[in-house]
Formats: C-alpha cells, sequence, structure tokens
C-alpha cells in the first residue's frame, strides 16, 4: 500500500513540475580568473586566456588550433586582407613564409603594393585621424592638398606610389612582357624578384618583405583580385600600350592541385573579403575539406555577408571538415594576429 502511494505522489509531483530536471554537477572545468605577472611570456598569457571565457577564450583555443596547423604534415593557405601591411603586421607574414609556417598565400593587390613600397625604400607613417582644431573631414582635405594618403591613424606620402610605379615599369613589367599573357601567381613572383633585387642593390633600411620572401622560398602568392589596387590599374595602364596581359583563371589549376594533394590542410584567415572566399573555395573541388581553420576578423555574422560569415558556415559548404577544429576570434587582426602567432611559435620553437 505504501508503495502504491508513493508511486502516486510522484506522479502528482512530476504534474505540479515539483521534481528538477536531470543535468550536470558542474564540477568540471571551472572558469578559472586570469593572472598577469611581470616578464611573462606571450605564450604563458595566452595560456592564462585559456582560463577565461568569451574572447579570451576564443584567442586560447585560435593559438591551439594554429600551433596544430604549422605542424609539418600540414598545408597552410594563409588568408591576407585588409590593411594590415601599412599597418605593421608585415614582418609576421614574411617571417611565417621564411621559417616554412605558410605553404600558400592569398592577398590583396593592396597590401602587395603596400609591401613593395616598403622594400624599395619608401615607409608608412605614424598619423592622426583628427588634426587638432579641425574636423575629421577637414583634416582629410588638408591631407588632399599636402599630397598625403590616410588609413586611419597611418599616413602615406603620395609620392611613394610614384616610386613603386617606376619600380613596376623599370624591373617588374619588362621582363613580363617578353611571355605576354601570364598569370597573377607570375606577376607576383616577378614582383617578389625585383623587390628582393632593388632591396639589396640600394641598401634599403627595410626588410624586403612579403613577396621577396615568397619568391626566395618558393612559395606562391595569388591575388586573385589583383586589379582592385595600385599594382593592378600600372598592370592595366602597362597592358595599353604592350603585349603584357594577366590572365586570371590561370592561376585556378595549380591552386587547386594544391588544395587536391594535401594530405591535411589548413586555413589561416586574417580579415575578409576575397583572398577569405578564394582560401574557402579551394576545397570545393577537392575530395577533402580543411581540418584546421583560424579566423580574425571584426565583421558581424548577422549581415549575411562574406567577411563575418563563420567557419561553421563554411562547413556546410564543405570548405571545412566535418570534423575539423575552427574557431572565430571578433577583435582587431593587428592585435590578435601577433599574439597568436606568438604564442603558437613559442610552443612549437621552445
Amino acid at each position: 500500500m505504501s508503495d502504491e502511494h508513493e508511486h502516486d505522489s510522484d506522479a502528482e509531483g512530476d504534474a505540479d513540475g515539483h521534481h528538477e530536471p536531470d543535468r550536470e554537477t558542474f564540477s568540471h572545468d571551472p572558469i578559472g580568473h586570469a593572472e598577469v605577472r611581470a616578464g611573462m611570456t606571450v605564450g604563458e598569457l595566452a595560456d592564462e586566456y585559456g582560463s577565461a571565457g568569451v574572447g579570451a577564450a576564443n584567442l586560447h583555443e585560435a593559438v591551439d588550433i594554429t600551433e596544430a596547423m604549422f605542424d609539418d604534415d600540414v598545408t597552410v593557405f594563409f588568408s591576407l586582407a585588409g590593411a594590415m601591411v601599412p599597418t605593421g603586421m608585415r614582418a609576421i607574414v614574411a617571417d611565417l613564409i621564411r621559417d616554412g609556417y605558410i605553404d600558400v598565400l592569398v592577398t590583396t593587390g593592396a597590401n602587395l603594393t603596400h609591401d613593395a613600397i616598403e622594400a624599395i625604400g619608401g615607409k608608412h607613417h605614424h598619423g592622426e585621424v583628427h588634426a587638432e582644431g579641425k574636423t575629421e573631414r577637414e583634416h582629410d582635405e588638408q591631407l588632399r592638398d599636402e599630397g598625403v594618403d590616410r588609413i586611419y591613424n597611418v599616413y602615406l606620402p603620395q609620392e611613394f606610389f610614384a616610386t613603386f610605379e617606376s619600380h613596376l615599369r623599370d624591373e617588374v613589367f619588362p621582363v613580363l612582357e617578353e611571355d605576354g599573357i601570364v598569370s597573377i601567381q607570375r606577376l607576383v613572383e616577378e614582383l617578389g624578384r625585383a623587390n628582393a633585387e632593388v632591396n639589396e642593390r640600394d641598401d634599403v633600411h627595410e626588410d624586403p618583405g612579403i613577396a621577396a620572401a615568397a619568391y626566395e622560398n618558393d612559395v606562391p602568392i595569388y591575388c586573385p583580385a589583383v586589379q582592385d589596387s595600385v599594382l593592378g590599374l600600372q598592370a592595366w595602364m602597362y597592358s595599353q600600350t604592350s603585349d603584357f596581359s594577366l590572365d586570371a583563371l590561370a592561376d585556378m589549376t595549380p591552386l587547386t592541385d594544391i588544395a587536391y594533394h594535401a594530405d591535411e590542410a589548413a586555413a589561416f584567415v586574417v580579415g575578409g573579403g576575397v583572398p577569405k572566399n578564394f582560401t574557402l573555395q579551394t576545397m570545393l573541388v577537392s575530395p577533402d575539406a580543411y581540418d584546421y581553420a583560424v579566423q580574425l576578423t571584426m565583421d558581424p555574422k548577422q549581415t549575411g555577408g562574406l567577411s563575418g560569415a563563420t567557419l561553421d558556415e563554411a562547413r556546410s559548404w564543405g570548405k571545412l571538415e566535418k570534423d575539423a577544429e575552427n574557431v572565430s576570434v571578433y577583435a582587431d587582426a593587428t592585435i590578435t594576429l601577433p599574439l597568436v602567432v606568438a604564442a603558437a611559435r613559442e610552443r612549437l620553437e621552445n
């Protein structure tokens, strides 16, 4: 009789919602509190991020995945958009190429333009978004009159573009003109050669840079939207009076071949735009997809745009393996790129 009574009570308790639902006990993996101290390394700081939540946890995961993708057996496709060269990220990428961490670079014509400007003696300079006593518009109107181009808080005197244009016409285009129609990758390869040679010949203080490092280490650079840059404009202008021209489709075969033959592949995506999609879409014609992916971006996913699209969304397209390790870090890439690369390299090289 008592057993029947207890059974009835349980039934009433369920109906009234008195019983707690089954749930985990939360006895594992508590949030910790990051500790910082004088003299700690970047890698140690990244480890502390792993104790915390929100963006700190994502950055810690990005370091973990980057460490895994920088393994010798993984083919790394590095996508570089945005104004990463003029804002001071040039040496990080060049060193990654020289040290064997990047197998393929996909970037913009703008980054290649600014890379070449520094290779042949030009410089970008710290600037201001607002000049004292002026509105932002008034400040930019003054810069226009003075012949200075502004990228947020970075200045570039326009005369360096003239030097770059002469560099192309004297050192790059004449060599390519002999071949007539060439691939964009071939153009960038020749640009890297010329950057390296002029940098050494003229004893330029600045490093020869990204394109030069890629040329010297046989790392292909693909620039699918080269027309959208001063480099592209100059190539078009030169083509009007010569036999030189670019074949926009010629790079597709060698790029997809690299993806097709990779045992494991990884995508490190800085920013969005054309380089991001060009990097990810290579897997659409491959039997496999990316095994690792890290994205550093500030673009939100809610707009439905490419630059903010999550790597999980890319999985639905077959660009990432179902079991791929991936993470997106939403923050300024000039902050996150040095942190992630430094911490991953510390783990691998120390």
